[in-house]
């Protein structure tokens, strides 16, 4: 039975965010009443110690509670919103296909999140970035091999869940064949199951043989598996293909249903009910969601469970799996032992550089010369990536901003370093880099989130934007100058 007094309810699937940095009245009456956990995010982090407290409280309210973070380690971060990751990401880890190295910096995530409190990692990122185009997966995926992309989404997952940390697989089935943002829009990936198997499913395969712990849908459409919804939504692609074919047995989390991909047309309570009968287990909402907000979700899916939609087993199923995942989180603390602290992990800034693309660069005969203007074009970050402090200026070097419909001014006799993210992407980017290539031939054009296959606006590619990737990028700028 599924109801109060079978301790079976709604709030046991609901994973919300909230405004603040310190728990909320409203979200702890909930804890302490069943609510699954909560999702942090930037805006809920200040520091180690605040961050500390703020989980402790949460464990105070719920010792059952899942408390999850986006921590991708690279140019997704959380614990590191006002600063920039100290980590490469995914992409140099993928360029350098070293997997005990990838393993070695998913550890450190995953002790760093321990002492944070965390037990839940929405991360690694295992989607094969095929379109390089693609909006909002770019350097968060390790590569487009799907060999590759397999092995060290497996080595990451071996990485964190080492430290008593559960990792979560995403985007299933597979965001990276796409050139729109599912924050915004609802993609479509017209590809044949067949096709799925030889690409798009292939690095799931292996974070499942790896023993991930949760795999995170994506809001796309999948039109030939499911024409009539997307992945979150569809029992076919959950239950028929990852649960059936893939044989996963873990929970499935949604990727945020505040996103577009998922509640822009029928709202996140309607959602809320779509994903629960598909098969997901633990709903991700928002980053900023209210008490208002959960009793509408919750409401609908009482009514949903009444009226037959969600079956009462279906419900219970998923609250079951989210409990055992907690259970499974202390357990896991008491019997993997927290070392003792260390200072911010270092990495490699030589490594990190190797595999830097600079081939661009060398064809055309350029330089880097002593007297440089570094000019960073302020473009939209996709909304997983946010505001988080990157590239030269989280690594403490002095920029220019340039915004849209403004004027380069460059002294005479200084070189024009431009540096941004997605630069063929933009219309207004391309055109300033034209512009300034034509004027200016010793322009040198730096492409730190994924270049086009022609590298026209990449003269040298980073294929990540951390601060760590910041801090190589002006390390090699400083030995070309002194070169």
């Amino acid at each position: 039975m599924v109801g109060q007094d079978s301790g079976i309810t709604p709030a046991g699937v609901l994973l919300p965010g909230f405004v603040g940095e310190t728990l909320p009245d409203w979200l702890a009456v909930r804890l302490r009443a069943g609510l699954a956990g909560v999702c942090l995010f930037g805006q809920n982090i200040v520091s180690a110690g605040q961050l500390a407290e703020l989980t402790a409280a949460i464990r105070a309210a719920n010792p059952l509670a899942v408390i999850a973070v986006d921590e991708e380690g690279g140019d997704v971060t959380r614990l590191h919103d006002r600063l920039g990751s100290p980590y490469p990401g995914n992409a140099i880890l993928g360029r350098a296909d070293d997997v005990d190295y990838t393993t070695a910096i998913a550890t450190t995530v995953g002790w760093e999140l321990r002492r944070a409190g965390c037990t839940l990692d929405f991360a690694p990122d295992v989607d094969i970035n095929s379109n390089p185009d693609n909006p909002v997966i770019g350097v968060r995926s390790f590569g487009t091999d799907p060999a590759l992309v397999a092995r060290h989404s497996a080595a990451w997952v071996t990485g964190l869940q080492s430290t008593g940390i559960g990792g979560s697989a995403k985007h299933f089935p597979g965001h990276g064949d796409t050139a729109l943002d599912s924050h915004l829009a609802l993609p479509v990936i017209d590809r044949s199951l067949e096709q799925l198997r030889d690409r798009e499913l292939v690095p799931f395969v292996a974070a499942i043989a790896a023993g991930v712990r949760t795999i995170m849908t994506s809001h796309i459409m999948v039109p030939q598996l499911d024409a009539q919804s997307p992945a979150t939504f569809s029992s076919t692609v959950l239950g028929g293909l990852l649960r059936g074919e893939l044989g996963f047995e873990g929970v499935i989390v949604t990727d945020a249903l505040d996103m577009a991909g998922a509640s822009g047309e029928i709202g996140i309570p309607e959602a809320a009910v779509r994903a629960v009968a598909a098969g997901c287990d633990l709903l991700c909402i928002g980053t900023e969601n209210t008490a208002e907000q959960l009793d509408d979700i919750e409401r609908a899916l009482a009514i949903a469970v009444v009226t037959g939609r969600v079956h009462p087993e279906r419900l219970a199923d998923a609250v079951a799996r989210v409990r055992r995942l907690a259970r499974d989180f202390i357990e896991d603390s008491h019997d993997i032992p927290l070392p003792a602290y260390t200072s911010e992990p270092r990495f490699s800034i030589e490594r990190t550089i190797s595999v830097f693309d600079t081939a661009a660069f060398a064809e055309a005969g350029l330089r880097i010369q002593t007297d440089r203007s570094i000019v960073v074009p302020e473009t939209e970050a996709n909304i997983a990536v946010g505001a988080s402090p990157w590239g030269l200026a989280a690594a403490g070097a002095e920029v220019s901003v340039l915004r849209e419909g403004e004027a380069l001014e460059l002294a005479p006799g200084t070189q024009q370093v431009i540096v941004g993210r997605g630069n063929h992407r933009q219309a207004w980017v391309r055109s300033l880099i034209d512009d300034a290539r034509r004027q200016h031939p010793s322009t040198v054009v730096v492409e730190m989130g994924w270049p086009s296959d022609d590298r026209r606006y990449a003269d040298v590619a980073t294929f990540g934007a951390s601060r760590h990737a910041g801090l190589a990028l002006l390390l090699w700028l400083e030995r070309q100058a002194g070169a």
